[in-house]
């Protein structure tokens, strides 16, 4: 006859390639009498090998790793078992970052800044089947979902906003008239929710629209 304390335990796997955050993720969780973790690995390659052998309740899994991202991981680890549960748990993440983690099967994502108790939260919530998403990501994610697409002129414009590029410069560049430009950014501003320029590059490259400006 099985142990009922063993059957209702929580397992967990750890992929994340800095070991200082795996063992002070495992003492951490291993607190909890009813979670342990079970296997820790530093990349993506070695998740689905290590997820076969030990058959963990949760995966909790960084999405920026050495080989393959945290996203490429979990589909891979989706393909392999349909029912692997997957609770992204990363420093910063844009937010077409954690919608594609979200489309390869993830469950939830939590930023590593969370506090000990929203962890623990979020992992029983995946280890049931449950979504686990904090209300802003969630928010912002429908948003970006629902919201009016950003045209390809208007991801133009905003990679000249995010370059230091004045309206004349831009309305240059593209081959455009000025009161065409200023048309354009105008609709940005409404269709990212912001008040002026800089704001409109901070939530363009948050929301991965554009990238960072080298």
């Amino acid at each position: 006859m099985s142990d009922p304390k063993t059957a209702s335990l929580l397992t967990v796997m750890i992929v994340d390639d800095h070991f200082v955050v795996r063992s002070g993720l495992a003492a951490s969780l291993e607190l909890d009498d009813d979670i342990r973790v079970v296997v820790e690995v530093e990349c993506g390659e070695e998740a689905v090998a290590a997820y076969r052998k030990h058959r963990p309740s949760v995966v909790l899994m960084d999405l920026q790793l050495p080989d393959m991202g945290g996203a490429a991981a979990t589909a891979a680890l989706r393909d392999h078992d349909a029912k692997a549960r997957v609770l992204i748990f990363s420093t910063f993440a844009r937010d077409d970052e954690i919608q594609a983690a979200l489309d390869a099967g993830a469950l939830g994502y939590l930023q590593k800044s969370a506090g000990r108790a929203d962890l623990l939260a979020a992992l029983r919530l995946v280890a049931r089947g449950s979504r686990s998403l904090p209300t802003e990501v969630a928010r912002r994610l429908n948003a970006l979902r629902l919201g009016p697409a950003i045209t390809p002129r208007e991801r133009e414009i905003l990679a000249c906003i995010a370059a230091g590029r004045a309206n004349k410069e831009i309305a240059a560049l593209l081959g455009v008239s000025e009161d065409t430009v200023k048309r354009h950014v105008s609709h940005i501003l409404e269709k990212l929710d912001v008040n002026d320029r800089a704001q409109a590059t901070a939530e363009a490259i948050r929301r991965g629209i554009i990238k960072m400006p080298e």
